[in-house]
C-alpha cells in the first residue's frame, strides 16, 4: 500500500537542509528516498518516490532563511537570481499599501502562484488584489519554500504562467520553540523585531500543531541617508501661480528646490501578528483528515511629502468667467507675466505644508482555512484520494491622512485670495481644518475553492508502474474596493479612482500520467480544461521528458501551455487615475510625475502562453556530492492583459502618429489633461535565458562544507515592441542580463559560518540610456549550537555597505528601491530555544 506520510516529507527535508538548491540532480536524496513511500512533489499531482521529474525546482530550507536574516517572505524569494522586475516590499513607500509580493523572471506578481501547502492562497492587500501579499504568511511556520521554474498552467490553472512558488509549513512537529530575532541598521534606525512560538503535540494517530509569530519593522527616513539627492519639486510651500513665486520683491519664477525626501520614508513601519495551527489524524487505516488555519493582522504605514495640491482657477475678466467667483489678477502679478490662458484660468500649486505630511495607514486581516480528507482504496494497484476545502478572507481599511479636499481649496482661495497668494503658511492656517479631510478606503477579497483528486498506479510496463491522477476543481474569487467618496467624486487632489466590485467562478477538471518507457527515459503528461463565467474555458497541456543515460548525467525538457484568466481589477476595476514617471516630449508638463488615467474592460479574454525548459544535470562520480544543472527557459505570452507603454504612446505622438494620440487620448499640440492608459488583451511577452547551478557538499580540514551558486543569465525580455534585456527603469524596474548568488557554509559540530555574495549585474537606464553599474552585496552570519535546546545566530548583511546606484527617472530617492538594497549595513541575530 503507498500511502504518502510525512515521515517521507522529513527524509526530504533532512537531505536538504541548509542549502538551495535544485531538488533534481541529487543523488544523495535520490539513495535515500527509494525505500521510503509515495510523496507529492511541487509541479505535480503524482505521488512518487523520488523527487526527480521533468520540472526545474528550487528549494529553499528554513536554516537558509535563518542564517541569511530574513524575517519576511518576499525578502527571501525577491534575493533569488530568478527575480527580477520591481515586486513591491518593505522599502516602497509610493503605491504599494504596506503589501509585500513576488516577482518570477520579472513576468509580473500576478503570473507567479503562490500555492501553501501544495494548494492556492487567496489574494490579500487593500481589497480587490491580483496577487497574494506575502506578508500574510509568516517566515516561523515556514519549513522549506520550493520555487518551480516553468510553467504549470495545466497542473494549477491560471496565473502559474511564469512558475509556482510553494510554501510548506512546519507539521508533525513535537515540542516547544521559541525564536526571538531582531536586525538594526548601522545608523541606528529600521529595527525589526520578530519573536515567535511554535507547540506541537503528537498522540498515537495524531499530530497537533499551533504556533504564533509577532513581527515589527520600524521605519528608515530618506533624509537619513546621505547618499539620498535632494528631492526637487515644483509644487512649493507658499504657492506657485501660473509659474510664478510670491517674493518680497514681487513674483519671481518658481524654481524645483522644494526637498520632499524629509518626510519620506525609506523603509516602511510595519507590526504583524500572526497565529497559524494544524493537524493531522489518522482516523483509520485508510483514512486520514488534514486541515490547517492562518490568521494575520498587517498594520502599516507609509509616509510622503504633504500633499502636492493642483487646482485650476477661473481668473476674472476673462470671457465667460464667473465675476463672483474668480481671482484678480494684480499690477505685481501683471508685471511679472502672470497671465490667464486661453481658457481663461490659470494653474494654481502649493505644496500643503500647513497640514502635514501624508501618512498612508493599513490595517488588513487575512483568515485562510483548508481542510479535507485523504485516504487509500484498494482499487486496481491502489488508489490515493484527496478531497478539501480552502476558503480565504481579507479585509482591509485604509487612511489617508492629512488630504486636501479641491474643491473646498478652491472655494477658500476664490473667498481669501491675499492670504493664499501671501506666501505666507500663517496666513492659510485658520482654513486648514476646513480644506482638509481623512481619506478613508475599505476593500476585500474572498476565495472558495473545493477540490478532488485520485491518484495511483494504472499498470505496469516492462520499464515500471504507469501512474496517473485525475482531479477536479471549483474556484470562486471575488473582490472590492471603496475609495473615499471624495476620491470617487474627483473631488481630491489626488487621482481620482472608481470603486471595483465583482466575482467570478471556475470550474476544472485535469489529468497527469506518468510513463516509464524505458529505464533511463520517462515522459509526463498533463492536460487541464478551465471554464470561467466571465470568458469560457481554457486548455492547457504540458509534456515533460527525462532522460538518464547514464547514472551520472540527466537530461530533462517541458514544454507547456499557460494561461492567466483577467483578475476582478482587469475587468471590473473601471478608472484609476495613477501619477507616473514619464517625460513630456512636448516640455509642457512642469513634473516627472504626470498623471495618467488607467481604464479597465468588462470584455478582456484570458492570456495564453507557451513556455519550454531543457536542461541537464550532472552529478559525477568522481566527485561525491558536487552536482550541476543547466536549464534554458523560454516564456511567451500572446493576448497578454497589459496596459500600452505610455512614455511610447507619448513620443509616438510628438513624432506624428495619429493612432498613437487617439490611444492615448492626447491632443496633437500636447495637451495631456486626458492622458489614458487602456488595459487590452494586445501585449505580449518574450523572455528567455539560462538558470546555472552548482552545488558541492565534501568534508576538508576537518569542516563541512557547502558551496552552492545560482546564476540567471537573460538572453531576452521584450514587451509590447520593447527590448527591456539588460535595462532599468523607475516604472518596471530592473531586468539585469546576469544575476549570481554565492554562498559558503562551513560547519563543525556545534557552529556553523555562512558567507554570501548577491550580485547585480550592470543596466542601463531605459530613458536615457544611461549605464547603471553592478553591485554586490556581502553578507556574513554565525549560527552556534549551545547545547542540544538553545542555539544562536549573529550575522551582519551588507558587508561593505554598498550605496544604491542613482538611476536617473528612479521611483523613489533616487533609485529605484525594490531592486536595490537601500538601508545600508544591517546587522541581526537570534536565539532559538527549544525543548
Amino acid at each position: 500500500m503507498n500511502k504518502p506520510t510525512y515521515l517521507a516529507r522529513a527524509v526530504h527535508f533532512g537531505v536538504i537542509a541548509g542549502a538551495m538548491v535544485p531538488v533534481a540532480g541529487t543523488a544523495v536524496a535520490q539513495e535515500q528516498l527509494e525505500d521510503v513511500e509515495r510523496i507529492q512533489v511541487t509541479g505535480s499531482r503524482i505521488q512518487r518516490q523520488d523527487m526527480e521529474t521533468a520540472s526545474p525546482v528550487t528549494v529553499i530550507d528554513s536554516a537558509t532563511i535563518k542564517a541569511e536574516g530574513y524575517t519576511s517572505v518576499d525578502q527571501v524569494l525577491q534575493s533569488q537570481p530568478s527575480m527580477a522586475g520591481a515586486a513591491v516590499g518593505s522599502t516602497t513607500n509610493n503605491g504599494a499599501d504596506g503589501v509585500a509580493q513576488v516577482d518570477l523572471r520579472g513576468m509580473g506578481a500576478n503570473r507567479t502562484l503562490v500555492l501553501l501547502n501544495g494548494r492556492r492562497m487567496v489574494n490579500s492587500g487593500s481589497g480587490a488584489d491580483s496577487a497574494v501579499d506575502l506578508n500574510t504568511i509568516p517566515v516561523a511556520m515556514i519549513q522549506r519554500i520550493e520555487v518551480l521554474k516553468d510553467g504549470a498552467s495545466a497542473v494549477y490553472g491560471s496565473d502559474a504562467i511564469a512558475g509556482v512558488v510553494n510554501i510548506i509549513t512546519k507539521t508533525d512537529f513535537e515540542g516547544f520553540q521559541l525564536d526571538i530575532n531582531g536586525d538594526m541598521t548601522e545608523e541606528g534606525d529600521g529595527e525589526n523585531i520578530e519573536i515567535s512560538a511554535l507547540y506541537g503535540v503528537s498522540t498515537d494517530d495524531a499530530n497537533y500543531t499551533v504556533g504564533f509569530s509577532y513581527t515589527d519593522r520600524g521605519e528608515v527616513m530618506q533624509a537619513d541617508r546621505d547618499w539620498v539627492p535632494a528631492g526637487a519639486s515644483s509644487f512649493v510651500p507658499g504657492g506657485s501661480l501660473g509659474g510664478y513665486v510670491p517674493t518680497e520683491d514681487g513674483w519671481k519664477e518658481r524654481d524645483f528646490g522644494y526637498d520632499y525626501t524629509d518626510d519620506s520614508y525609506l523603509q516602511t513601519p510595519s507590526t504583524k501578528y500572526s497565529l497559524f495551527a494544524n493537524t493531522t489524524q489518522m482516523l483509520n487505516d485508510d483514512l486520514n483528515f488534514t486541515a490547517d488555519v492562518l490568521y494575520t493582522r498587517r498594520e502599516s504605514k507609509q509616509q510622503m511629502a504633504p500633499q502636492p495640491a493642483d487646482v485650476m482657477l477661473d481668473v476674472c475678466g476673462e470671457p465667460g468667467v464667473d465675476p463672483s467667483r474668480c481671482i484678480t489678477l494684480t499690477d505685481d502679478m501683471l508685471a511679472a507675466g502672470i497671465s490667464a490662458d486661453e481658457t481663461g484660468r490659470i494653474n494654481y500649486r502649493r505644496r500643503m505644508v500647513e497640514a502635514g505630511p501624508r501618512i498612508y495607514e493599513q490595517e488588513t486581516d487575512t483568515l485562510r482555512l483548508s481542510a479535507g480528507f485523504s485516504g487509500y482504496a484498494d482499487i486496481n494497484q491502489g488508489m490515493d484520494w484527496d478531497l478539501s476545502y480552502t476558503y480565504g478572507r481579507n479585509r482591509a481599511d485604509t487612511w489617508v491622512h492629512n488630504s486636501i479636499n479641491a474643491v473646498k481649496m478652491e472655494e477658500s482661495i476664490y473667498a481669501n485670495q491675499d492670504a493664499w497668494f501671501s506666501g505666507n503658511s500663517e496666513d492659510i492656517d485658520p482654513f486648514i481644518n476646513d480644506i482638509s479631510y481623512l481619506e478613508t478606503n475599505d476593500g476585500g477579497n474572498d476565495q472558495h475553492i473545493l477540490a478532488g483528486v485520485i491518484s495511483g498506479d494504472l499498470f505496469e510496463v516492462d520499464a515500471g508502474m504507469v501512474s496517473f491522477a485525475l482531479g477536479a476543481e471549483y474556484r470562486y474569487e471575488s473582490g472590492f474596493y471603496n475609495p473615499d467618496p471624495v476620491i470617487v467624486a474627483g473631488e481630491g487632489t489626488a487621482a481620482q479612482q472608481d470603486p471595483t466590485d465583482g466575482d467570478y467562478n471556475v470550474f476544472s477538471i485535469y489529468q497527469e500520467v506518468a510513463v516509464p518507457f524505458t529505464d533511463t527515459l520517462s515522459a509526463e503528461f498533463a492536460l487541464r480544461y478551465d471554464e470561467y463565467n466571465t470568458f469560457g474555458g481554457a486548455t492547457t497541456w504540458k509534456v515533460g521528458l527525462t532522460w538518464e543515460p547514464t547514472d551520472e548525467l540527466m537530461f530533462r525538457s517541458v514544454v507547456a501551455t499557460g494561461f492567466r484568466a483577467p483578475n476582478v481589477t482587469e475587468l471590473y476595476g473601471g478608472n484609476t487615475g495613477s501619477y507616473d514617471y514619464l517625460i513630456d516630449p512636448w516640455g509642457n508638463a512642469q513634473d516627472a510625475q504626470i498623471l495618467v488615467n488607467y481604464t479597465s474592460d468588462e470584455d478582456l479574454q484570458a492570456e495564453e502562453s507557451d513556455s519550454f525548459t531543457f536542461g541537464l544535470v550532472y552529478s559525477p562520480a568522481f566527485a561525491d556530492g558536487l552536482s550541476f544543472t543547466v536549464d534554458y527557459w523560454s516564456f511567451k505570452i500572446d493576448n497578454a492583459i497589459a496596459r500600452m507603454d505610455v512614455q511610447a504612446g507619448l513620443d509616438a505622438c510628438y513624432g506624428g502618429d495619429a493612432s498613437a494620440c487617439e490611444t492615448f487620448s492626447i491632443t496633437p499640440d500636447g495637451n495631456l489633461e486626458n492622458l489614458t492608459s487602456p488595459l487590452t488583451n494586445v501585449g505580449y511577452q518574450d523572455t528567455s535565458g539560462i538558470d546555472f547551478n552548482a552545488h558541492y557538499r565534501f568534508e576538508a580540514v576537518g569542516l563541512e562544507w557547502l558551496i552552492n551558486n545560482d546564476l540567471t543569465y537573460l538572453l531576452e525580455f521584450d514587451q509590447d515592441g520593447i527590448d527591456y534585456t539588460g535595462t532599468i527603469g523607475g516604472m518596471f524596474g530592473g531586468y539585469a542580463e546576469v544575476k549570481n548568488n554565492f554562498t559558503v557554509t562551513a560547519r563543525h559540530d556545534d557552529f556553523a559560518l555562512l558567507y554570501s555574495a548577491r550580485y547585480i549585474g550592470s543596466m542601463d537606464e531605459i530613458n536615457t540610456g544611461e549605464k547603471i553599474d553592478s553591485i554586490t552585496y556581502h553578507n556574513l552570519s554565525g549560527t552556534y549550537y549551545i547545547n542540544e535546546m538553545v542555539s544562536a545566530t549573529l550575522g551582519v548583511r551588507n558587508l561593505t555597505d554598498e550605496e544604491p546606484p542613482m538611476v536617473p527617472y528612479g521611483n523613489d530617492a533616487g533609485t529605484v528601491p525594490e531592486v536595490y538594497e537601500t538601508i545600508g549595513r544591517t546587522y541581526f541575530g537570534g536565539v532559538s530555544i527549544r525543548f
